[in-house]
């Protein structure tokens, strides 16, 4: 009976060794997966949830906000393994300051005017009108100066009428979809992927080519990242592969040749 007791015991201990998933995949508790963590622009959100579960390198912890947020982090500190932004400017200045490796570009995307579905406004010019309630992203996120950078090119009146009916800067994309979904809002300006994402809540109005900025996406391996090899492997993906294909569902273009 001992004899056996000791063997059921040896089993138990066998088979716990083999583990189950576990989501923080260090390899504490038997998971022979890493765990690889993605700090990701807000406007990513849909995508990089839709492909990350079938990374083969890794056990994927997305974390989503604006990049600036998310930049400012890296700097205090914190070490993801991934750092990917809506703008090539915020990894090109962590590059300098030696804080990631070099960066890659990756995807496109298209800038718009959104408004809810029913709306009467049909083009930027509507936005000069008293009583219109704009969102637009804060200065120092990719949105907001996309957007400061596209209402400069307009006359200085118009951008000036614009600007007055500014209601809220917000911290990232998704904070301005969010004024427009609930009525807060009339209209705000943000890429047409996150229109897409709202399955019809909203539309997008295209911006005159000549006030249109060029929206260029860049993600880079965070320097002292415990998964370097998987992070690498991971901004591959964004080019060519699962997210890469997640990303033209959602709408994001291919990266500038």
């Amino acid at each position: 009976m001992r004899r056996a007791l000791l063997l059921a015991g040896l089993l138990a201990l066998m088979l716990a060794g083999c583990g189950g998933d576990d989501d923080d995949g260090d390899g504490g508790s038997g998971d022979s997966k890493p765990r690889l963590v993605v700090s990701a622009a807000a406007s990513m959100t849909e995508a990089l949830s839709d492909c990350s579960p079938g990374f083969a390198g890794a056990s994927v912890r997305l974390s989503f906000a604006g990049s600036d947020e998310l930049a400012a982090q890296i700097r205090q500190g914190v070490k993801p393994d991934v750092y990917a932004a809506a703008n090539t400017k915020l990894p090109d200045e962590l590059y300098a300051d030696k804080l990631v490796e070099q960066p890659v570009k990756f995807a496109t995307n298209t800038f718009v005017l959104a408004v809810p579905k029913d709306s009467d406004i049909d083009s930027v010019d509507d936005l000069t009108k008293d009583g219109v309630k704009i969102a637009i992203g804060s200065e120092d996120v990719p949105i907001g100066s996309y957007t400061r950078e596209s209402l400069s090119k307009l006359p200085p009146a118009e951008e000036k009428a614009i600007l007055a009916n500014v209601r809220s800067n917000e911290p990232d994309v998704k904070g301005i979809v969010g004024k427009l979904t609930q009525g807060a809002v009339d209209a705000g300006f943000v890429y047409v992927t996150d229109v897409n994402a709202t399955n019809g809540e909203l539309k997008a109005i295209d911006l005159p080519a000549e006030v249109e900025p060029e929206v260029t996406y860049a993600a880079a391996v965070v320097t002292g990242a415990k998964q370097p090899d998987q992070a690498k492997a991971y901004i591959d993906g964004l080019t060519g592969g699962p997210c890469a294909d997640a990303l033209e569902q959602a709408g994001f273009g291919p990266p500038p040749s």
